[in-house]
């Protein structure tokens, strides 16, 4: 259920039922966001389930490891609102990107400029983005794991408790064949939050 109401939801709606991959790349992006939630609310437990599994293909081992490691350390965090107007923006994204069979973030600056787009003036904002992977659990440990990804930016901003606020769009890329983009923010002005419901 999207945090914020839109005009014309029942025109939406029929435009599901007539366009079933639409509803499938939503409910996909949904599944993301609360699998990204599972392991916020769940640190230890989604470690747990690393451990006992084997490294995917094309996985750095080293990488898992430190990904257990870190999230037995990780103390629970609250769950991210999801909010539309970040799902359209991360939507753009995807659409554009996914048609081209391009990879990246964009220039600098340009999620912030996605976001205003849709009326989120977020203090902070970040983004993952996972080529290559449709079913929502393999998205996430992708960026979990954030094999030979220096710095493991994609885990430190699942894990950051300075994001209260995401969005998720997934959809076919032309190169990799599947693509998700979460969007990150936090820190909105007081009327921003009260937008987004």
């Amino acid at each position: 259920m999207r945090s914020y109401r839109r005009p014309g939801l029942a025109l939406a709606g029929l435009l599901l039922l007539a366009f079933p991959q639409i509803a499938a790349a939503q409910s996909q992006a949904q599944a993301v966001l609360d699998e990204i939630n599972y392991v916020r609310a769940n640190p230890r437990a989604y470690a747990d389930e690393l451990r006992r599994s084997e490294p995917h293909h094309g996985e750095d081992p080293d990488a898992l490891h430190e990904a257990v490691a870190e999230l037995q350390r990780q103390r629970p965090l609250p769950p991210l609102t999801a909010d539309g107007r970040i799902d359209d923006a991360a939507r753009d994204h995807a659409s554009a990107q996914g048609a081209r069979g391009t990879v990246g973030h964009g220039a600098t600056g340009s999620l912030g400029q996605r976001l205003r787009k849709y009326g989120v003036y977020a203090g902070m904002s970040a983004e993952n983005i996972s080529y290559g992977y449709e079913d929502p659990r393999d998205v996430v440990r992708q960026l979990v794991v954030d094999s030979r990804v220096p710095g493991r930016g994609h885990r430190r901003n699942i894990l950051s408790a300075s994001y209260s606020s995401a969005g998720a769009a997934c959809g076919g890329h032309r190169s990799y064949g599947a693509m998700c983009v979460i969007d990150f923010a936090g820190a909105m002005p007081e009327g921003a939050a009260r937008a987004a419901r």
